[in-house]
């Protein structure tokens, strides 16, 4: 972007010298209005020549290029599920509320009468991620329901995702446009498994098990193992009971079965020296989420975890001036990734 004064330098330079074009003087006066406004338009110029570049594109903007040019829509987030065991007898309605301490709440989804104690089917009342939470920490009753005293979830909430990210709708657009996807080829089993909300990652392997089969392996949108649920979804849409039948997506005679990847735990053992004013528990916390995101990072990409990079990610992370006697597995090399595997973080243990 060229900035006002640089426009009317041009411009004074390109009036002759015979005419005052000193600072105050009519033609300084006149010049500096136009090159202000110049300038705006060269600014605006630059936005519009960025907007041709998709990858430059965020939120709205980015979802209408996308759907536009491939027909791709962004997938939407997904409320999480669970069940909830209620102590008390009365009915529960569809719609009553239950709640974390952290203010995440759930709504019933069946009505149901109970006796002493019951079990109840729930979904988050806000689609994403955060209703993925931990067994045993929906207790409480935002709103009383007469007869009952207890509430606590025995499993954990699980199939929640949030709205696909600006990447990954991104990475998609451009896999649609780099790897055409015809007449069953990998390309098209990638693009039929990543059109199920839920899927983060794909692999495709054929003839897996003799000709006509298809093994397609898949990751959520958290880079983590995906979900039974997910799982069916994609072998639904694609081919249902991996009949070959062609009544999803799958041509006649393409027998295709769909899993989730297994997850490959890495343990991570490391001391750290911390920079002063932190403490080590706020520090582990940084670790972990620079190991997770490093861990996402390379999903269905690497087929190896870098020690090294692993610990770029720890001396990275905020409060660590250094680090020594870092182990994977046990071990000080890299950590093979199996074709069907998912490295996730397991035991990290900062000291």
């Amino acid at each position: 972007m060229i900035s006002m004064e640089e426009i009317l330098k041009a411009m004074l330079e390109a009036v002759s010298n015979k005419y005052d074009t000193r600072e105050g003087s009519f033609i300084w006066d006149s010049l500096a209005a136009v090159a202000e406004q110049l300038s705006k338009l060269d600014d605006s110029i630059t936005i519009a020549k960025e907007m041709f570049i998709t990858s430059n594109l965020t939120g709205d903007e980015l979802t209408t290029r996308v759907r536009d040019i491939t027909g791709l829509d962004r997938r939407t987030a997904i409320k999480a599920t669970g069940s909830v065991t209620v102590t008390g007898t009365g009915t529960i309605n569809i719609g009553d509320l239950f709640e974390t301490p952290g203010g995440i709440q759930f709504r019933a989804t069946e009505t149901k009468s109970i006796v002493t104690s019951g079990t109840v089917k729930i979904e988050a009342l806000i689609a994403g991620s955060a209703g993925n939470v931990p067994a045993e920490t929906i207790t409480l009753f935002p709103i009383t329901i007469a007869g009952f005293t207890t509430v606590i979830n025995p499993d954990v909430g699980s199939g929640g995702f949030d709205e696909e990210s600006d990447t990954d709708l991104v990475q998609r657009y451009y896999e649609k446009l780099r790897e055409p996807a015809t007449s069953g080829n990998i390309a098209h089993y990638k693009q039929w498994a990543k059109e199920v909300e839920g899927v983060g990652g794909v692999k495709v392997f054929p003839l897996w098990n003799g000709v006509n089969t298809v093994k397609v392996v898949i990751i959520d949108s958290d880079r983590q193992p995906a979900t039974q649920t997910v799982v069916d979804a994609v072998q639904n849409y694609i081919d249902p009971d991996s009949a070959g039948l062609g009544e999803g997506e799958a041509p006649i005679g393409a027998y295709c079965t769909a899993i989730s990847a297994s997850a490959l735990n890495i343990d991570i053992s490391v001391g750290i020296t911390l920079k002063t004013g932190y403490v080590l528990s706020t520090v582990t916390e940084n670790i972990e989420n620079n190991i997770v995101e490093f861990l996402k990072s390379i999903a269905f990409k690497e087929d190896f975890v870098s020690y090294a990079l692993i610990g770029n990610a720890i001396l990275n992370s905020e409060g660590v001036a250094d680090y020594a006697n870092l182990t994977l597995n046990g071990g000080t090399s890299n950590v093979t990734i199996d074709d069907e595997e998912v490295a996730i973080l397991g035991v990290l243990d900062v000291v």
